[in-house]
């Protein structure tokens, strides 16, 4: 089955993203980031390669649309608490993101959502541990 994920986002200002990413307490493998792209580690066998756009462009033959725009994805990640919800949240803003809806509260679940410098689409949730609404 699957023993790693890398979700390979394109971005304009490769340093400008790291710089962001940074802000929210990510660190980066240093053995899989160089001048093109970003080796961002977000769990221990999960990651996101920020890409520049024109490194991403040798991936595919289809057109990098602009994030800011269009939408095509959520990146999903939990944390384990509502409290870091939030603290990633205020951490995301203040490094120059977006945090455009209001948080929602299922009761089971806590979310909220930033967009980073590239209009990219991040959520993050956190579980009460209780059960789902049937």
């Amino acid at each position: 089955m699957v023993k790693q994920i890398y979700v390979n986002l394109p971005v304009k200002n490769l340093k400008r993203s790291m710089e962001f990413f940074s802000k929210l307490g990510f660190e980066y493998n240093m053995k899989f980031t160089n001048d093109s792209a970003a080796c961002m580690v977000m769990g221990k066998d999960i990651f996101a390669m920020l890409l520049d756009e024109n490194f991403f462009q040798t991936f595919t033959d289809k057109t990098i649309m602009d994030a800011r725009k269009n939408i095509e994805v959520i990146t999903c990640f939990s944390v384990d608490s509502k409290e870091q919800v939030e603290a990633l949240i205020d951490k995301a803003k203040k490094a120059g993101g977006l945090s455009p809806r209001p948080p929602t509260d299922y009761g089971f679940m806590y979310s909220r959502s930033f967009e980073d410098l590239d209009g990219h689409v991040w959520e993050i949730v956190s579980y009460s541990g209780e059960e789902p609404p049937k």
